[in-house]
């Protein structure tokens, strides 16, 4: 665990709102210079803290206008059967995250898909005959809203 100052929580915000900056953008944002905010950006990634910067692409500009959050229980539980189920959900283009949970279901999955109709073809055609799955529930996201992390 490494300690952050004031001054490290205002670098990560900033990296947060935009990963493109250079270190002497981020050292302006806080009163830095260009070589002190790059040690301290080093600093951060050395530590584990930052570990990587993302381009965020914007679904709906390429047409993918629905999201859905898709609970998975799997009728079967070996060890074969969730590695078989993960592989596979894995080469689905639409699948966006895979998360292996606790609850009602054992997985929860981010599918990204055009209209509802889509979805349909997607849900029938790729998550139904995916290795092991017995039941699914979808939620539909009718709005989503970013907000800032732990630091922000």
């Amino acid at each position: 665990m490494i300690d952050l100052d004031d001054t490290d929580r205002a670098m990560l915000r900033l990296l947060a709102a935009d990963a493109t900056q250079g270190a002497a953008e981020i050292g302006r944002g806080v009163g830095l210079t260009q070589p002190a905010a790059w040690r301290r950006i080093r600093r951060l990634t050395d530590a584990g803290v930052l570990a990587g910067r993302r381009i965020v692409v914007d679904r709906a500009a390429l047409g993918f206008t629905v999201t859905v959050f898709l609970g998975v229980r799997l009728a079967a539980k070996g060890r074969l059967d969730l590695d078989a189920f993960e592989r596979a959900a894995s080469a689905i283009p639409e699948v966006q995250t895979i998360q292996h949970v606790l609850g009602r279901f054992d997985y929860r999955l981010r599918i990204v898909a055009r209209d509802i109709p889509d979805f349909e073809r997607i849900l029938r055609r790729r998550i139904m005959t995916l290795p092991a799955v017995g039941q699914v529930e979808a939620n539909v996201v009718l709005s989503e809203e970013h907000r800032p992390g732990p630091l922000g």
